[in-house]
């Protein structure tokens, strides 16, 4: 329950429904906001706030902290602002749909970075997927390759878990997921994970990842380079509901 919210509406006399108005979204949005804790659009927080005369870290303070590398800080706010998001992976899959467990045997392995440096990124990681839980949340789409799934990242039991949340989470209307068979030969996945974020306004902008940092990039034939790219790696995956029943199999292997 967020009771800087509902002293907030109580101080300045709104309403759920005046709230609602006033920012645009249905009454039962901002009971959600309210009851359930949950954390508005950044385009609904920010309105919600003017309306109430209030600072986003008062009424969502979870906002304001900051967990999240520097150099991975402009790529968060277009992904918080996306409608729908692309993305392929080779090596692991996607940070958005990782479970705990899976996530912090990534950020864990090879000794990159410190204990506590893990756990800071691994909450910054887990508090990102808040977008696909949110009233409005992107489509999501992922392909990734079959070696993600056979690859025993953390163990048996975290496989078996994270194979069987990726199962679950491909219910959601809102996300597919297709995999790249590992009969497939060489093909543009090989050069390297990427994502694509379209915006409300039809501006798309991309995310290529390495070892150090990430990297955002906008420039036109950048961008085209990439989408020729997901054309390919698209069309070389399972459909949805094939890789689904891949995931399924394999899930079971790792029991």
């Amino acid at each position: 329950m967020n009771d800087a919210l509902r002293a907030a509406l109580s101080d300045t006399g709104h309403t759920t429904e005046s709230l609602a108005e006033r920012v645009g979204v249905d009454p039962k949005t901002v009971a959600r906001w309210l009851t359930e804790g949950r954390i508005p659009h950044p385009r609904h927080r920010f309105t919600a706030v003017e309306a109430l005369g209030r600072d986003v870290g008062d009424i969502w303070p979870d906002t304001s902290r900051r967990r999240d590398p520097i150099w991975f800080r402009p790529w968060q706010e277009v992904e918080r602002e996306a409608v729908s998001l692309r993305s392929y992976q080779s090596v692991v899959l996607p940070g958005l749909l990782q479970t705990e467990a899976y996530a912090r045997a990534v950020l864990a392995s090879g000794g990159v970075f410190p204990r506590g440096d893990v756990e800071r990124h691994l909450a910054a990681r887990l508090a990102r997927q808040g977008i696909l839980k949110r009233d409005d949340p992107p489509q999501f789409t992922a392909v990734v390759d079959e070696a993600v799934l056979r690859r025993p990242v953390g163990g048996r039991a975290t496989m078996h878990e994270q194979l069987r949340a990726l199962v679950a989470a491909c219910a959601e209307p809102h996300v597919r997921l297709h995999v790249v068979p590992s009969t497939v030969g060489a093909y543009a996945g090989l050069n390297g994970p990427f994502v694509i974020a379209s915006s409300h306004d039809h501006r798309v902008a991309c995310y290529l990842d390495n070892q150090l940092q990430g990297q955002v990039v906008s420039e036109p034939d950048d961008i085209a380079a990439i989408l020729a790219a997901w054309e390919n790696v698209r069309g070389e995956a399972l459909s949805h509901w094939q890789s689904v029943d891949l995931l399924t199999e394999v899930a079971e292997t790792w029991t």
